[in-house]
């Protein structure tokens, strides 16, 4: 994907802020936990924060996540998001999160402000030759940077159909484990001279599940970005594929069932 079609997926989701927030998954607090275990100190920056999905995680866990952090009110929450429609999202369902307009290439905070950065299915849209000196910038030494990522757990037979019959734009690179560990081992960690300034990375997957209909799968697979920026009437056909699939299988025909995800993690200390 070049630059310019990059931004274009990348700017899309504020057309479906509302749709964003009522259909995708939450993120496993196993994982949430495990990204913020060597993190120094309560202050977190959820970092492209979209509607809020990761910084409700964070709310939820509260101090208990932040190592060395026990009791207490809970640790100290800035969500940043650069998307207007996105970060009223956010503010409607989170009105007490201290939310921020700005992006990862330009991060509204000072240096040395935030123990740990975490980005919730955002981290692959950050251009990190501007990201990377910003994050090393607000993190104190010894922070954590750590990017987040809801997969299909493909190994069950039918989420692997599912993938087949859906196609790349609805489930795509980043979206399966395999991929996953792969696409993220080092592609969206800082570069270059910003890479001395960060450790080895380490990645780490955590079992999670989000309950679904067929309808509200279908509709979850709506907003990702591929099916967003898809001409009208291809994406139309790509959901009538998914909704004939899911109807033919007796474990998503009827009634609620449990989408089996995987929280990847990848995770970096700030040297």
């Amino acid at each position: 994907m070049d630059q310019d079609e990059r931004l274009r997926h990348a700017s899309s989701f504020g057309a479906a802020a509302v749709a964003y927030a009522a259909h995708r998954p939450d993120y496993a607090q196993a994982a949430v936990r495990w990204a913020l275990a060597a993190a120094p100190g309560p202050r977190v920056l959820d970092l492209g924060a979209g509607t809020g999905k990761l910084t409700a995680t964070l709310a939820a866990l509260g101090a208990s996540c932040v190592s060395g952090v026990s009791g207490g009110p809970g640790a100290d929450v800035t969500a940043v998001e650069p998307d207007p429609a996105m970060l009223t999202e956010l503010r409607r369902s989170l009105p007490y999160a201290r939310a921020l307009p700005g992006s990862a290439e330009s991060i509204p905070l000072p240096d040395a402000s935030v123990d740990a950065v975490l980005a919730g299915n955002a981290m692959h849209w950050f251009d990190m030759a501007a990201a990377g000196p910003e994050i090393a910038r607000v993190l104190a030494p010894g922070g954590v940077l750590a990017g987040l990522w809801n997969l299909m757990d493909d190994g069950v037979a039918w989420v692997a159909g599912l993938a087949r019959v859906s196609g790349s734009a609805a489930i795509g690179p980043r979206d399966t484990p395999a991929a996953w560990r792969a696409e993220t081992a080092s592609a969206h960690l800082p570069k270059t001279g910003e890479a001395a300034r960060f450790g080895s990375p380490e990645q780490a997957e955590f079992p999670h599940g989000q309950r679904r209909t067929a309808d509200s799968l279908a509709a979850t697979l709506a907003t990702r970005a591929g099916m967003l920026t898809m001409p009208q009437q291809e994406r139309e056909a790509t959901l009538t594929r998914i909704r004939a699939f899911l109807a033919s299988r007796p474990e998503t025909a009827d009634g609620e069932f449990t989408l089996p995800l995987l929280t990847g993690v990848l995770r970096v200390r700030r040297l």
